[in-house]
């Protein structure tokens, strides 16, 4: 049974058609599969979280476009390395060969002279670079290299695709397929990949192992047993790195700071990027307590600065103080929760068109069309309030935000209801 290929890696698509996932960038429709067809696809970023298939996709396009195919670890690769993949590339154009494809892994890792490097050999079109990051390119990317490239978003998979992907394990899989197994639960499996296909493929590969030694069903009590006596498994793949994060976010949001500080130090002991940490508690303040604590962010963001300021060791003091505040504050969801439901409601309603009187009229045309004629300047009024409507006609009366249940989101809902009861029952 034992081989020393993991099953993720045995289980990685070979053609476009066994590619499980990301409808929304491979399906017959989608973009990235007509440029992928039409055999012309740009410099990319493909940002998304761990196991949706970054890697795969990007040898599957090589593969597909039959081109020469260069990849980079951006955790083992330094501006040496890049400059003998640009100089092999710059080989292959001036025999007239096709233009190779560079994959670089976690690109984000990369540091601003190593993506210097890269960005004149893109300019001039030597490779069409793929790169694959689990953090937002917007900060990780330099703005130059990421305005010369395609960013696509891949998303978690669903249990569905999930689910298939066990399936095409046990059946198609050289060793596994010998062996007729079947899955009597899923549930333990798919909790536990957090819709990481790798990670899912990994449980798998364990719990497989365990049930044919011990001749039991692969039920979720089995799979959970297996997982908890073999957690080393995980940190060799470096994927607990990911479970931590989900561990410190989750323990400030439940306002525990002993347990968030514990949590800070397991990244600190693990080599962490402190300006990661640091943009996580940025995002953190504004998504889980807002307006509960307007100060919670400007900290948050003084603590963002300071990081990359001072630097390690002390960079730990800082990120400490503003971990344990974090936890230690009010709580509100309330203003991620209303950018959440007006980002559905315009996906749902359109373009719906800005009432005249909220219109600006800078010509004279628009003035005689009405343009903001009937608009009342608030400071005009009594209070610095007067009600009129500030919503599409359509969706008048509708209510986004929700202030929660604190002190300081109390006051808020006054002045609220105080101006708007009857319209938006505050």
């Amino acid at each position: 049974m034992a081989s020393r290929i993991p099953l993720a890696e045995r289980m990685r698509p070979n053609t476009l058609a066994d590619y499980v996932g990301q409808q929304h960038l491979m399906g017959p429709d989608a973009v990235l599969y007509h440029a992928i067809k039409q055999q012309n696809i740009p410099s990319m970023i493909l940002w998304g979280p761990p196991g949706v298939g970054k890697t795969s996709l990007a040898f599957l396009m090589a593969k597909e476009l039959d081109r020469p195919f260069f990849s980079l670890s951006a955790i083992q690769s330094g501006v040496k390395d890049i400059r003998e993949v640009i100089e092999k590339a710059e080989r292959l154009i001036n025999f007239q060969q096709e233009q190779p494809i560079l994959f670089i892994d976690e690109i984000h890792r990369f540091s601003k002279s190593q993506q210097d490097s890269l960005l004149g050999a893109v300019e001039r079109g030597l490779f069409t670079l793929i790169g694959a990051t689990t953090e937002n390119p917007s900060f990780e990317v330099i703005s130059a290299l990421l305005s010369r490239c395609q960013v696509y978003v891949l998303e978690h998979l669903t249990a569905d695709e999930l689910i298939s992907l066990l399936q095409k394990a046990l059946h198609e899989d050289e060793i596994l397929r010998t062996h007729r197994l079947e899955i009597a639960e899923y549930e333990a499996l798919l909790r536990l990949s957090g819709g990481d296909a790798r990670k899912l493929l990994n449980v798998l590969d364990l719990v497989v192992n365990a049930s044919l030694i011990q001749h039991l069903p692969i039920t979720n009590d089995f799979v959970l047993k297996q997982v908890q006596q073999n957690m080393a498994i995980y940190d060799k793949t470096g994927e607990q790195h990911y479970d931590i994060i989900s561990a410190f976010i989750k323990s400030i949001r439940g306002s525990d700071p002993n347990a968030a500080v514990y949590w800070l130090a397991r990244m600190i002991a693990g080599g962490e990027d402190p300006s990661f940490i640091a943009r996580r508690l940025l995002i953190l303040a504004s998504e889980d307590i807002g307006n509960a604590n307007p100060n919670a962010l400007l900290l948050a963001h003084t603590c963002f600065q300071a990081v990359n300021v001072i630097g390690w060791p002390e960079s730990r003091i800082i990120l400490s103080q503003t971990v344990t505040y974090l936890a230690a504050s009010a709580k509100s969801n309330a203003s991620y929760e209303a950018i959440n439901q007006a980002q559905s409601l315009v996906k749902k309603t359109g373009d719906l068109s800005v009432p005249l009187h909220l219109r600006n009229a800078p010509t004279k045309l628009m003035k005689e069309l009405n343009y903001g004629a009937e608009y009342k300047y608030a400071h005009a009024y009594p209070g610095n309030f007067i009600e009129q409507e500030f919503m599409p006609e359509l969706l008048v009366g509708i209510k986004l935000y929700n202030p929660g249940e604190n002190p300081t989101e109390d006051k808020l809902r006054q002045g609220l209801r105080a101006k708007w009861r009857k319209k938006y029952g505050y």
